[in-house]
């Protein structure tokens, strides 16, 4: 993507900290950050306890993690935290350029603001599904819902959120999808996403879902409303 462009930056979203060597991947970050400077941000996080075995503490073994990558030069200025629950958050904010929020909502976008205060980056990722058509929207954003509805962290922090049970119980209630994938025109999905601007977010990354060969085209038809034409 950066050999194919001039301008844009590219951010990994999430480098995971369990899999990923810290020695290793801040040798692949200055190896990039000479060849395309200033257009490479490292987003890293904790994944999610099901998926690793070897899991503990997230604060402290993302501590541990930082300060290696402190130690192997890579800049606090640099690199962002998928960071969603409170604690989390605050360590974004500390020890990182900011924070880069995972399935989550407009209404957590301006809890995030709150706590990370004004000079942090804030990235809020949102899903998206081109299709007016309510109930088969909902059915695309239930496929790709249903890990996610099996793992302690998500669900903790839908419930956070204000989601009761029933909204988190498999397959996902409709007020719990429409939360977190936004459908239906692409005036209304603008509208969704600029949400998240309106609090306080410097960046909405936007996951379209949908095949590959259409990704293109989804992002060129949204580019209108959101003003990127």
């Amino acid at each position: 993507m950066l050999g194919a462009t001039t301008t844009l930056k590219v951010a990994s979203g999430i480098v995971n900290i369990w899999t990923a060597d810290a020695g290793l991947v801040a040798e692949a970050f200055h190896r990039i950050e000479s060849d395309y400077p200033d257009r490479f941000l490292l987003g890293i996080g904790v994944g999610h306890r099901e998926a690793n075995q070897s899991y503990r503490k997230p604060i402290d073994a993302l501590n541990d993690y930082l300060d290696k990558l402190d130690e192997y030069g890579v800049p606090k200025s640099r690199r962002v935290l998928a960071a969603i629950g409170p604690q989390m958050l605050k360590l974004s904010e500390r020890r990182t350029a900011g924070a880069h929020p995972y399935l989550t909502t407009p209404e957590h976008t301006a809890q995030a603001r709150e706590l990370i205060g004004r000079s942090a980056f804030l990235a809020p990722e949102h899903k998206v599904v081109l299709n007016v058509d309510a109930e088969e929207a909902r059915a695309v954003g239930r496929g790709y819902l249903e890990l996610y509805l099996n793992l302690t962290n998500a669900v903790t922090n839908f419930k956070r959120l204000g989601f009761s049970d029933d909204d988190v119980a498999k397959p996902g209630s409709d007020p719990l999808v429409d939360a977190v994938v936004a459908h239906g025109t692409v005036d209304e999905i603008a509208a969704r996403l600029k949400q998240h601007v309106d609090a306080d977010a410097d960046h909405v990354p936007v996951q379209v879902l949908t095949s590959p060969e259409k990704l293109v085209p989804a992002l060129t038809e949204l580019a209108g409303p959101l003003g990127l034409q």
